[in-house]
């Protein structure tokens, strides 16, 4: 994960959260600052259940939903399957919108703590596809044991 969400800076972390949420045209509301403030603290990817304990009672799982699907959709957060196909989240580079996320790097997957851990220096190969298809997204996944399961 990256230390600012796509850039964000300024007085403070809620000041550059709520500048984010305007910038993508979404309202500032507490949850949603909520969530950006717990993945921005985040080293790994942090899975939907994860962001749902932490958040505790202050946000219902049908809000939850909807801000990561908002979230992911303007290009602030990409979704990561673990080992055990739950969805994790992670944030997105500062070149993604939108329209396109730019997030072309390989995931390394704890096989023992199942943590999702973005290797943004590490570039997808070029993927050449026939003729008259239309590549939307690449996930490639490495697998193996994170600095505190390697023991």
């Amino acid at each position: 994960m990256k230390e600012d969400l796509k850039g964000v800076s300024g007085h403070s972390d809620t000041e550059g959260f709520k500048a984010l949420l305007r910038e993508n045209n979404l309202k500032v509301t507490q949850p949603r600052l909520r969530v950006l403030e717990i993945i921005s603290e985040k080293d790994t990817a942090i899975s939907q259940p994860e962001l749902e304990k932490m958040l505790g009672k202050e946000t219902d799982r049908v809000t939850l939903y909807r801000i990561l699907a908002s979230f992911e959709e303007k290009g602030i957060l990409h979704k990561v399957f673990d080992l055990h196909g739950t969805a994790t989240y992670a944030t997105c580079s500062q070149d993604c919108t939108a329209h396109k996320h730019e997030d072309q790097h390989i995931h390394f997957i704890c096989s023992n703590c199942n943590s999702v851990t973005c290797l943004d220096e590490t570039a997808i190969p070029n993927i050449k596809v026939p003729a008259n298809f239309t590549l939307q997204s690449v996930a490639i996944n490495a697998v193996g044991l994170c600095d505190k399961c390697h023991l």
